[in-house]
């Protein structure tokens, strides 16, 4: 059944080995560091309960046992829209954006899904795994995020060529499961209930098979895990001078496996290089929906920053200006109509499903990620050098420069010191902060490293279009093309 945000809460405190900041975490919920991300969490399972988001956050099956709208696999359009509605209504709800909920991740369990045929080659057993870990995916209703990236090494060898554990690999195989060794890098993991954890782009060489070739579903509960964790921005400076910060930074986690046992059960795929292959060239195809959805509401944010910071002002009205808001409102729509066209033009996909039209979704978080650091500036722009230079709330209380601050930002009946100093504290954490710079730099990365947003591009986008179009009107034969296009495959 959909869970209580109590019930998700007492879930994460089993035992797990969580390190931070030098020290051991007792209680991850009640730390300073967990704390803000926990409670967010909690209550978008409690909105699924309450009567006033149910119907946008939760559906009923036809037993009319009630299920999460991120959960839920896509076969019609309408479910897209629903998703996007449901995930629009979390972030409104909290007042920012949070990336590693769950909701963002499932949908790499269902590209394994369409990849049943290529688990098959493998084991049956793996195809049946996949679709045994969605159904509990749907009505278990945990905390699910992806693992992926490892520390890598020295990537200029081969894996097998230096120390093993630089890529999470099978140590042996057990009557019970697979033992695995190695580390894995995971946004929230220290706060969630399970992990997919599979090959980030590795060189496997040539060989067909091989132990760093796997992936499974981890128990974030597992003996023999290790949470070690990047420290946090909550706590670093008050909420009224860093409100983004001391509430939505999702911490990152390097996840050890020392010896971990994964079950035969939870195993998805082992050992088969084309099985893994064709998990990176897919792994994206719903789940980057959800990521450029959030970047659409970052841009949100930052037009909202920037269009504050100048009618208060009165600067709205200089050409300059309105062609700066211009430029991000570009930004912005461009996103949103990827993201529109992708529900409008969607595809079956291989199992059935109804994916995101998919060369419109990665040219959209193309643009998303590559355009974000010059959107950020502009709105810096927008917001002035007052969001860097402006003293701390303390300064605002204190009463022997609360006068002065008062005088000097107050800009008139409508603005008055207390709302310009929240407007340029949200702005300065919002594009400059060290919380700012973080986030600029996740978002780049968080669904792989941009050369392979374009390789995502190159996989999806309808070539033969522009090739016919210019076959037939230079009156190419068929052949030509035709030598091209075998070339190119």
């Amino acid at each position: 059944m959909i869970r209580t945000g109590e019930e998700y809460i007492e879930s994460i405190r089993d035992g797990r080995e969580v390190y931070i900041g030098g020290e051991r975490v007792r209680d991850v919920p009640s730390h300073p560091m967990f704390k803000p991300l926990v409670e967010i969490r909690a209550r978008i399972y409690d909105m699924a309960q309450d009567p006033a988001t149910r119907e946008v956050m939760s559906y009923a099956d036809e037993t009319g046992e009630r299920h999460a709208i991120g959960n839920k696999l896509p076969h019609t359009q309408q479910d897209w829209w629903d998703k996007r509605r449901a995930t629009d209504t979390v972030l409104e709800t909290v007042g920012g954006i949070v990336t590693r909920v769950g909701d963002e991740t499932v949908g790499e369990m269902w590209s394994l899904y369409d990849g049943q045929d290529v688990l098959n080659q493998v084991d049956p057993q793996f195809s049946a795994n996949i679709r045994n870990h969605i159904d509990k995916v749907l009505h278990a209703d945990p905390f699910h995020v992806s693992a992926n990236t490892d520390p890598k090494g020295d990537r200029s060898k081969r894996p097998q060529d230096q120390d093993p554990d630089m890529l999470l690999h099978v140590v042996r195989e057990t009557d019970a499961g697979i033992v695995v060794r190695g580390a894995k890098y995971e946004t929230a993991a220290a706060y969630a209930n399970q992990a997919f954890t599979k090959p980030t782009i590795a060189n496997w060489g040539q060989a067909e098979m091989s132990d760093y070739a796997v992936g499974f579903v981890c128990d974030l509960g597992s003996p023999n895990l290790k949470f070690v964790c990047r420290e946090g921005f909550a706590g670093r400076g008050s909420e009224d001078d860093y409100p983004l910060a001391n509430r939505f930074d999702e911490v990152d986690t390097l996840v050890v496996f020392d010896d971990v046992l994964i079950p035969w059960e939870n195993v998805l795929f082992y050992r088969h290089t084309a099985a893994a292959t064709f998990i990176r060239s897919c792994l994206h195809r719903y789940s980057a929906f959800a990521f450029v959805q959030r970047n659409l509401r970052l841009a949100d944010l930052m037009i909202g920053a920037a269009l504050h910071n100048a009618r208060q002002t009165g600067l709205d009205k200089q050409q300059a200006v309105q062609e700066k808001l211009a430029t991000l409102a570009v930004y912005r729509e461009g996103i949103n109509a990827h993201l529109t066209a992708a529900i409008a033009l969607a595809e079956p996909s291989p199992a059935g499903l109804l994916m995101p039209n998919q060369s419109l979704l990665y040219t959209g978080r193309v643009l998303a990620t590559s355009q974000l650091h010059q959107m950020m500036h502009v709105a810096r722009e927008l917001c002035g050098g007052q969001v860097c230079v402006t003293p701390n709330k303390a300064d605002f209380d204190n009463p022997a420069t609360r006068p002065w601050l008062e005088k000097f930002y107050t800009v008139n009946e409508d603005w008055v010191a207390e709302d310009r100093r929240k407007l340029l504290a949200f702005a300065r954490d919002l594009l400059n902060s060290d919380y700012a710079g973080h986030r600029l730099t996740f978002q780049l990365f968080a669904q792989s490293p941009p050369f392979a947003h374009l390789a995502a591009v190159y996989r999806t986008f309808d070539w033969d279009g522009p090739l016919d179009f210019v076959r037939a009107a230079a009156g190419l034969s068929e052949r030509v093309t035709g030598a091209k296009k075998e070339a190119a495959e």
